[in-house]
């Protein structure tokens, strides 16, 4: 280091950072870019990952190193309780809600919700000389060649879609036109038709048979299916697919990016049969979770075979809580609570439907720390940028807030969650404001809850999430002028387009909807 190299903590991760004419560089080895690689585990709870959890009956000691070499953060929260909106928020840096996608998630036939001139981490990085790589579940729609709409008349964003496509011609909208140099993925779900694996725009099969999952847990939806797709393969693919885009693109001139958004523990639960039983906890997920962890592992051999571990950022995190497909009952009466300590589940506003493990790794250059700094999946994007030290336009990642920050007026202090319905909810501080009745989501109470119940629900709720973590006593009626301070901050930040600072921006689609007419009508 020179003399003008000095050591700054930073939200909770010491970087050495270097001064030149007031700007701030991350000393690295090689380039002085880092190689990025973004691990999102899928449906994965905080309680899953064996470091998070001191109860917990499943060891995932390759995702735990990571956590005890780098920063290990345990209050960090997906933009959204479901899959689809998340991952638009990892790559673009704005809540998920600002597009036309107000609740639920699009489908394997659904359009591309990151509209053309909307700026990605990884267009970010690319115009900044990173080769840059998508490698596993888009799920963020992309255009097929449609030759005839469903023949119910179902529009494409509904799961039910079955339109017609013609698998020999190009995607259009994909992740190549969205930053990525090389892309190798399918474009729904693992359990979402149509099971095609497509790369670089072109769909490596055409698909001619129906393919559906025969049991609960390994489930998928009914539909065509290439020949050369196996569900069972899908996470073994990727990973073989990262490795060798490792292996190719270790020690070039060039650093990478790889965005590697795994379809694993999800639905279809599939381990291998190397897997299957290792959890000894008699349920498929967990088995799945060690599968994960697996991957993991494998990710960071291949890094120190290669001798470039300590010039790659590695992020690790699961794009919302546990799906109740795995089976919550069961495990909890082995001892292993999926949620840890935490209310619901996936798709919820409670804790458990957000709340992820959420670890940065980068080794000799991140000082390994356990922190409490509230963190989104939006803010991805203004991190990589500071690393970088790239200035972003106003009109971009308008929800990101940096972890390499200097003042407090940089850090985040609020944050927006948002459930598979729509509903919102506001954090700031040790409180946090549901706008919603009950769950929001798919644990009880919920809209299927009795009416007679349900109608008697409060309409709003207030937790101290420091005291109360497992949201259980409602202080609403005792902290009225708090939900009306949240109420406040909660409209204006989405009426304003962003939450940073800068100008105002419009938000996708209608200026009004549903849930966000709920919110205003609320009365104490």
């Amino acid at each position: 280091m020179t003399k003008n190299t000095f050591i700054l903590l930073i939200t909770g991760f010491t970087v050495f950072m270097s001064c030149k004419e007031n700007e701030k560089t991350v000393e690295t080895s090689v380039s002085g870019k880092p190689n990025i690689i973004y691990i999102l585990a899928d449906d994965l709870g905080y309680g899953d990952v064996s470091i998070y959890n001191q109860n917990s009956k499943i060891q995932t000691p390759n995702i735990d190193n990571l956590a005890i070499n780098g920063v290990m953060y345990t209050d960090a929260h997906t933009s959204s309780a479901v899959c689809t909106p998340t991952r638009y928020s990892i790559l673009t840096g704005r809540y998920n809600w600002r597009t036309r996608l107000k609740e639920g998630v699009v489908s394997g036939y659904s359009k591309s919700l990151i509209k053309q001139n909307r700026t990605t981490v990884a267009d970010l990085v690319k115009e900044n000389g990173y080769n840059t790589a998508f490698i596993g579940k888009w799920h963020l729609g992309w255009d097929w060649e449609i030759t005839q709409s469903d023949s119910l008349g179902l529009d494409i964003d509904n799961l039910k879609a079955r339109p017609q496509v013609d698998f020999s011609k190009p995607i259009k909208n994909g992740p190549n036109a969205h930053g990525f140099d090389y892309s190798y993925g399918f474009c729904g779900s693992l359990d979402m038709p149509p099971y095609v694996w497509v790369e670089n725009n072109i769909p490596t099969s055409i698909p001619t048979k129906l393919t559906k999952g025969k049991t609960k847990q390994g489930t998928w939806r009914k539909g065509l299916t290439a020949d050369n797709f196996e569900h069972a393969q899908a996470l073994p693919e990727i990973t073989k697919r990262t490795v060798s885009y490792i292996n190719e693109n270790a020690n070039q001139d060039k650093p990478f990016f790889v965005y590697m958004p795994l379809p694993a523990p999800h639905t279809p639960i599939l381990p291998t049969k190397e897997f299957q039983g290792k959890s000894n906890l008699d349920n498929p997920y967990a088995d799945f979770v060690i599968m994960v962890d697996w991957v993991v592992g494998e990710v960071t051999k291949t890094l120190d075979a290669n001798g470039i571990t300590e010039n790659t950022l590695i992020v690790f995190t699961s794009d919302n809580g546990c799906s109740p497909t795995a089976n919550f009952k069961q495990l909890k009466s082995k001892g292993h609570n999926p949620s840890y300590e935490y209310r619901g589940y996936k798709s919820d506003i409670f804790e458990g439907g957000h709340r992820v493990p959420y670890i940065m790794t980068w080794k000799n250059n991140i000082k390994p720390t356990k922190t409490n700094q509230l963190v989104c999946t939006t803010d991805f994007f203004a991190t990589v940028a500071d690393v970088l030290n790239i200035d972003i336009d106003d009109n971009v990642a308008e929800d990101s807030f940096s972890h390499l920050i200097e003042t407090d007026a940089l850090k985040r202090e609020s944050i927006i969650h948002h459930s598979v319905h729509g509903e919102f909810a506001y954090r700031e501080g040790d409180y946090k404001v549901n706008f919603c009745v009950g769950s929001g989501g798919w644990s009880f109470p919920n809209i299927h809850t009795k009416k007679a119940i349900y109608d008697t629900l409060p309409k709003v709720q207030l937790y101290n999430i420091k005291n109360d973590v497992a949201e259980t006593n409602n202080l609403q009626a005792v902290h009225p002028e708090i939900v009306t301070a949240f109420k406040a901050d909660l409209l204006k930040i989405i009426n304003e387009g962003r939450s940073t600072k800068g100008t105002i921006q419009a938000n996708d689609g209608a200026s009004a909807w549903a849930q966000l007419e709920k919110i205003k009508d609320i009365k104490l």
